[in-house]
């Protein structure tokens, strides 16, 4: 049974992509199920196959000093060969249960290419 026409639309509230895959863990087009949260951040590397480094910036209260510090933190992601990304893609991920030992996030829409 092929699975290049069958599209399945996980409910995030992207668009779906115009390329197909076979990939099983494709939330679009494999079995891969996002739950959790949504994170937003900027591709930084994208030399491994099928996976990149998404990196967020955030700000952190501290108590102390009544400020806020900028912190960043780095998360493995899993690229699906559907979406189309390269290094300094703006990216959205959404959680998913774990790939690999330090991949629990996949991919789901590119900001910067609109999909």
């Amino acid at each position: 049974m092929s699975r290049k026409n069958k599209v399945r639309d996980p409910g995030l509230g992207f668009p779906l992509p115009e390329k197909s895959c076979d990939d099983p863990n494709c939330p679009f087009h494999g079995h891969l199920k996002v739950r959790g949260i949504l994170i937003e951040g900027k591709l930084v590397s994208k030399k491994m196959s099928k996976a990149g480094v998404l990196m967020r910036e955030y700000l952190h209260y501290v108590k102390k000093y009544k400020r806020y510090e900028r912190r960043r933190s780095r998360i493995s992601v899993y690229i699906p060969p559907c979406i189309d990304v390269s290094e300094g893609d703006v990216v959205v991920a959404g959680e998913c249960r774990p790939i690999s030992k330090t991949i629990s996030f996949v991919v789901v829409y590119n900001k910067s290419r609109g999909g």
